[in-house]
Protein backbone atom coordinates (compact mmCIF):
# COMPACT_ATOMS: atom_id res chain seq x y z
CA UNK A 1 0.00 0.00 0.00
CA UNK A 2 1.45 3.37 -1.05
CA UNK A 3 1.91 6.12 1.54
CA UNK A 4 2.29 8.74 -1.17
CA UNK A 5 0.00 11.72 -0.66
CA UNK A 6 -2.43 12.52 -3.48
CA UNK A 7 -1.31 15.51 -5.52
CA UNK A 8 -2.91 18.78 -4.46
CA UNK A 9 -2.12 22.05 -6.22
CA UNK A 10 -3.61 25.52 -6.11
CA UNK A 11 -3.86 28.90 -7.80
CA UNK A 12 -4.05 31.78 -5.35
CA UNK A 13 -4.60 35.19 -6.97
CA UNK A 14 -5.08 38.41 -5.04
CA UNK A 15 -8.18 40.44 -6.03
CA UNK A 16 -6.20 43.59 -6.85
CA UNK A 17 -7.47 43.63 -10.43
CA UNK A 18 -8.52 41.36 -13.31
CA UNK A 19 -6.39 38.46 -14.52
CA UNK A 20 -3.73 39.48 -17.03
CA UNK A 21 -1.58 37.28 -19.27
CA UNK A 22 1.04 36.67 -16.56
CA UNK A 23 -1.62 35.46 -14.11
CA UNK A 24 -3.09 33.19 -16.79
CA UNK A 25 0.34 31.58 -17.31
CA UNK A 26 0.60 30.84 -13.57
CA UNK A 27 -2.95 29.51 -13.40
CA UNK A 28 -2.50 27.38 -16.51
CA UNK A 29 0.84 25.94 -15.40
CA UNK A 30 -0.48 24.98 -11.98
CA UNK A 31 -3.67 23.51 -13.49
CA UNK A 32 -1.79 21.39 -16.05
CA UNK A 33 0.74 20.15 -13.50
CA UNK A 34 -2.09 19.02 -11.20
CA UNK A 35 -4.31 17.47 -13.86
CA UNK A 36 -1.45 15.69 -15.66
CA UNK A 37 -0.78 13.91 -12.34
CA UNK A 38 -4.48 13.12 -11.76
CA UNK A 39 -4.43 15.57 -8.87
CA UNK A 40 -6.70 18.11 -7.23
CA UNK A 41 -6.51 21.76 -8.33
CA UNK A 42 -7.96 24.33 -5.95
CA UNK A 43 -8.50 28.08 -6.15
CA UNK A 44 -7.90 30.34 -3.18
CA UNK A 45 -8.48 34.08 -3.16
CA UNK A 46 -5.65 35.77 -1.24
CA UNK A 47 -7.72 38.71 0.01
CA UNK A 48 -5.85 39.75 3.15
CA UNK A 49 -4.77 43.20 1.95
CA UNK A 50 -7.98 45.29 1.66
CA UNK A 51 -6.20 48.55 0.67
CA UNK A 52 -4.97 46.86 -2.53
CA UNK A 53 -8.23 45.11 -3.43
CA UNK A 54 -10.44 46.25 -6.32
CA UNK A 55 -14.21 45.99 -6.02
CA UNK A 56 -15.57 43.18 -8.19
CA UNK A 57 -12.12 41.71 -8.92
CA UNK A 58 -12.79 38.40 -7.15
CA UNK A 59 -15.88 37.63 -9.20
CA UNK A 60 -14.12 38.73 -12.39
CA UNK A 61 -11.16 36.44 -11.66
CA UNK A 62 -13.40 33.43 -11.09
CA UNK A 63 -15.43 34.13 -14.23
CA UNK A 64 -12.23 34.48 -16.26
CA UNK A 65 -10.87 31.14 -15.05
CA UNK A 66 -14.12 29.47 -16.02
CA UNK A 67 -14.12 31.17 -19.44
CA UNK A 68 -10.69 29.61 -20.07
CA UNK A 69 -11.86 26.17 -18.98
CA UNK A 70 -9.78 26.25 -15.80
CA UNK A 71 -12.39 24.73 -13.51
CA UNK A 72 -11.30 24.17 -9.94
CA UNK A 73 -12.05 21.33 -7.52
CA UNK A 74 -14.09 21.93 -4.39
CA UNK A 75 -15.07 25.29 -2.96
CA UNK A 76 -13.14 28.52 -3.41
CA UNK A 77 -11.26 29.43 -0.21
CA UNK A 78 -10.97 33.05 0.94
CA UNK A 79 -8.09 34.15 3.14
CA UNK A 80 -10.30 36.87 4.64
CA UNK A 81 -12.26 34.06 6.32
CA UNK A 82 -9.16 32.54 7.87
CA UNK A 83 -8.14 35.12 10.50
CA UNK A 84 -8.85 32.77 13.41
CA UNK A 85 -6.36 30.25 12.03
CA UNK A 86 -3.71 32.94 11.62
CA UNK A 87 -4.19 34.18 15.17
CA UNK A 88 -3.95 30.63 16.51
CA UNK A 89 -0.61 30.18 14.76
CA UNK A 90 0.69 33.55 15.98
CA UNK A 91 -0.20 32.54 19.54
CA UNK A 92 1.62 29.23 19.06
CA UNK A 93 4.75 30.99 17.79
CA UNK A 94 4.59 33.52 20.65
CA UNK A 95 4.34 30.73 23.23
CA UNK A 96 7.55 29.31 21.78
CA UNK A 97 9.26 32.73 22.04
CA UNK A 98 9.72 32.78 18.26
CA UNK A 99 8.33 36.27 17.64
CA UNK A 100 8.85 39.83 18.82
CA UNK A 101 7.39 43.28 18.24
CA UNK A 102 9.31 45.75 16.10
CA UNK A 103 8.93 49.53 15.79
CA UNK A 104 11.34 50.00 12.86
CA UNK A 105 9.91 51.72 9.80
CA UNK A 106 10.99 51.17 6.20
CA UNK A 107 12.76 54.54 6.38
CA UNK A 108 14.81 53.47 9.40
CA UNK A 109 15.72 50.14 7.78
CA UNK A 110 16.74 51.93 4.58
CA UNK A 111 19.02 54.21 6.61
CA UNK A 112 20.59 51.07 8.16
CA UNK A 113 21.50 49.67 4.74
CA UNK A 114 18.18 48.27 3.53
CA UNK A 115 18.22 45.03 5.51
CA UNK A 116 16.68 44.66 8.98
CA UNK A 117 19.42 43.73 11.45
CA UNK A 118 17.42 42.80 14.53
CA UNK A 119 17.32 46.29 16.06
CA UNK A 120 14.22 45.56 18.19
CA UNK A 121 14.91 41.89 18.92
CA UNK A 122 15.73 42.37 22.61
CA UNK A 123 13.61 45.45 23.37
CA UNK A 124 10.48 43.54 24.48
CA UNK A 125 8.14 46.08 22.86
CA UNK A 126 4.37 45.69 22.95
CA UNK A 127 2.59 44.68 19.76
CA UNK A 128 0.30 47.72 19.80
CA UNK A 129 1.19 49.90 16.80
CA UNK A 130 4.19 47.72 15.94
CA UNK A 131 4.86 44.93 13.47
CA UNK A 132 5.56 41.35 14.51
CA UNK A 133 8.72 39.58 13.34
CA UNK A 134 9.99 36.01 13.40
CA UNK A 135 13.10 35.57 15.54
CA UNK A 136 15.43 33.61 13.30
CA UNK A 137 18.03 33.50 16.08
CA UNK A 138 15.90 30.70 17.54
CA UNK A 139 16.28 28.69 14.34
CA UNK A 140 19.45 26.62 14.20
CA UNK A 141 20.16 27.21 10.53
CA UNK A 142 18.13 29.65 8.38
CA UNK A 143 16.97 28.41 4.98
CA UNK A 144 19.64 29.46 2.48
CA UNK A 145 18.58 27.38 -0.55
CA UNK A 146 15.94 25.01 -1.89
CA UNK A 147 15.43 22.72 -4.86
CA UNK A 148 12.96 23.92 -7.48
CA UNK A 149 11.43 21.26 -9.72
CA UNK A 150 12.03 23.48 -12.78
CA UNK A 151 14.80 25.91 -11.86
CA UNK A 152 17.02 23.45 -9.99
CA UNK A 153 19.00 24.58 -6.92
CA UNK A 154 18.09 28.11 -5.87
CA UNK A 155 20.30 29.98 -3.38
CA UNK A 156 19.41 33.13 -1.44
CA UNK A 157 21.41 36.20 -0.50
CA UNK A 158 23.23 35.34 2.74
CA UNK A 159 22.33 38.65 4.43
CA UNK A 160 18.63 38.38 3.62
CA UNK A 161 18.67 34.74 4.74
CA UNK A 162 19.32 35.89 8.31
CA UNK A 163 16.78 38.73 8.29
CA UNK A 164 13.98 38.49 10.86
CA UNK A 165 10.98 38.94 8.60
CA UNK A 166 7.53 40.39 9.33
CA UNK A 167 4.59 38.03 9.83
CA UNK A 168 2.03 40.63 10.96
CA UNK A 169 2.10 44.24 9.85
CA UNK A 170 1.79 47.20 12.19
CA UNK A 171 -1.59 48.03 10.62
CA UNK A 172 -2.85 44.68 11.92
CA UNK A 173 -2.90 42.92 8.54
CA UNK A 174 -1.32 39.48 8.20
CA UNK A 175 1.83 39.19 6.13
CA UNK A 176 1.65 37.26 2.87
CA UNK A 177 4.29 34.72 3.92
CA UNK A 178 2.43 33.78 7.09
CA UNK A 179 -1.02 33.48 5.50
CA UNK A 180 0.01 31.42 2.48
CA UNK A 181 1.94 28.91 4.58
CA UNK A 182 -0.89 28.40 7.06
CA UNK A 183 -3.42 28.01 4.25
CA UNK A 184 -1.24 25.70 2.16
CA UNK A 185 -0.81 23.49 5.23
CA UNK A 186 -4.56 23.56 5.85
CA UNK A 187 -5.28 22.63 2.22
CA UNK A 188 -2.63 19.88 2.28
CA UNK A 189 -0.95 21.37 -0.80
CA UNK A 190 1.79 19.04 -2.05
CA UNK A 191 3.29 21.27 -4.76
CA UNK A 192 3.15 25.00 -5.46
CA UNK A 193 3.35 26.14 -9.07
CA UNK A 194 3.65 29.92 -9.43
CA UNK A 195 5.53 32.72 -11.15
CA UNK A 196 9.27 33.20 -10.65
CA UNK A 197 8.57 36.71 -9.31
CA UNK A 198 7.73 34.96 -6.01
CA UNK A 199 10.84 32.80 -5.88
CA UNK A 200 12.57 35.00 -3.27
CA UNK A 201 9.71 34.52 -0.80
CA UNK A 202 10.26 30.76 -0.78
CA UNK A 203 13.05 30.74 1.80
CA UNK A 204 10.90 32.60 4.33
CA UNK A 205 8.00 30.27 3.67
CA UNK A 206 10.09 27.12 4.09
CA UNK A 207 11.40 28.63 7.34
CA UNK A 208 7.82 28.94 8.60
CA UNK A 209 7.09 25.34 7.64
CA UNK A 210 10.06 24.29 9.76
CA UNK A 211 8.99 26.41 12.71
CA UNK A 212 5.46 24.98 12.47
CA UNK A 213 6.86 21.43 12.27
CA UNK A 214 5.17 20.88 8.91
CA UNK A 215 6.48 19.39 5.68
CA UNK A 216 7.08 22.00 3.00
CA UNK A 217 5.58 21.32 -0.44
CA UNK A 218 7.59 21.00 -3.62
CA UNK A 219 7.97 24.16 -5.71
CA UNK A 220 7.88 25.00 -9.40
CA UNK A 221 8.59 28.60 -10.38
CA UNK A 222 7.47 29.35 -13.93
CA UNK A 223 8.99 32.09 -16.09
CA UNK A 224 7.37 35.52 -15.76
CA UNK A 225 6.09 37.49 -18.74
CA UNK A 226 7.83 40.87 -19.08
CA UNK A 227 7.32 43.78 -21.46
CA UNK A 228 10.97 44.79 -21.10
CA UNK A 229 13.84 43.52 -18.91
CA UNK A 230 12.79 43.85 -15.27
CA UNK A 231 9.30 45.15 -16.16
CA UNK A 232 6.94 42.26 -15.47
CA UNK A 233 3.29 42.13 -16.42
CA UNK A 234 1.38 42.99 -13.27
CA UNK A 235 -1.71 44.75 -12.04
CA UNK A 236 0.52 47.44 -10.53
CA UNK A 237 2.00 48.06 -14.00
CA UNK A 238 -1.50 48.32 -15.49
CA UNK A 239 -1.32 45.08 -17.46
CA UNK A 240 -4.38 44.62 -19.66
CA UNK A 241 -7.07 42.15 -18.60
CA UNK A 242 -7.25 39.03 -20.76
CA UNK A 243 -10.24 38.57 -23.06
CA UNK A 244 -13.08 36.54 -21.50
CA UNK A 245 -15.25 36.68 -24.62
CA UNK A 246 -12.71 35.12 -27.01
CA UNK A 247 -10.33 33.13 -24.81
CA UNK A 248 -8.93 30.60 -27.32
CA UNK A 249 -6.20 32.82 -28.88
CA UNK A 250 -4.88 33.89 -25.47
CA UNK A 251 -4.95 30.32 -24.13
CA UNK A 252 -2.92 29.16 -27.13
CA UNK A 253 -0.46 32.01 -26.55
CA UNK A 254 -0.09 31.02 -22.88
CA UNK A 255 0.58 27.40 -23.82
CA UNK A 256 3.17 28.54 -26.35
CA UNK A 257 4.78 30.71 -23.63
CA UNK A 258 5.08 27.56 -21.51
CA UNK A 259 6.78 25.67 -24.32
CA UNK A 260 3.71 23.70 -25.40
CA UNK A 261 2.85 24.83 -28.92
CA UNK A 262 -0.39 23.26 -30.08
CA UNK A 263 0.02 21.25 -33.29
CA UNK A 264 -2.14 21.71 -36.39
CA UNK A 265 -4.05 18.47 -35.88
CA UNK A 266 -5.46 19.58 -32.52
CA UNK A 267 -9.08 20.73 -32.26
CA UNK A 268 -8.81 24.37 -31.15
CA UNK A 269 -12.50 25.24 -31.36
CA UNK A 270 -12.83 25.41 -27.58
CA UNK A 271 -10.72 25.82 -24.45
CA UNK A 272 -11.93 22.43 -23.22
CA UNK A 273 -10.51 20.67 -26.30
CA UNK A 274 -7.23 22.57 -26.05
CA UNK A 275 -6.85 21.77 -22.35
CA UNK A 276 -7.62 18.10 -22.99
CA UNK A 277 -4.65 18.03 -25.37
CA UNK A 278 -2.48 20.09 -23.01
CA UNK A 279 -3.07 17.81 -20.01
CA UNK A 280 -2.05 14.75 -22.05
CA UNK A 281 1.05 16.46 -23.44
CA UNK A 282 2.18 18.47 -20.40
CA UNK A 283 5.85 18.06 -19.51
CA UNK A 284 8.07 20.21 -17.30
CA UNK A 285 10.95 19.35 -19.63
CA UNK A 286 9.34 21.55 -22.28
CA UNK A 287 8.86 24.59 -20.00
CA UNK A 288 11.55 27.29 -20.38
CA UNK A 289 13.80 27.57 -17.33
CA UNK A 290 14.59 31.29 -17.62
CA UNK A 291 12.99 33.48 -14.97
CA UNK A 292 11.72 36.08 -17.43
CA UNK A 293 10.45 35.90 -21.01
CA UNK A 294 9.74 39.06 -22.99
CA UNK A 295 6.43 39.15 -24.84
Amino acid sequence: MSNKKPYRGRFAPSPSGPLHFGSLVAALGSYLQAKSLQGIWQVRIDDIDPPREVAGATQDILETLQAYGLNWDGEVIYQSHRCQAYEKTLAQLADQKLTYACACTRKIIKQQGGVYLGHCRDKQLTLSGNSLRINLQKLGKPVSHFHDQLQGEVCFNSVETHEDFIIKRKDGLYAYNLAVVIDDINQAITEIVRGADLINTTGKQITLYQLLDAQAPKYIHLPVAVTSPGQKLSKQNHALAIDKENPVPTLLKALDFLGHTVTDNVDTTSCAKILEWAVKNWSLDKVPKQLEIQI
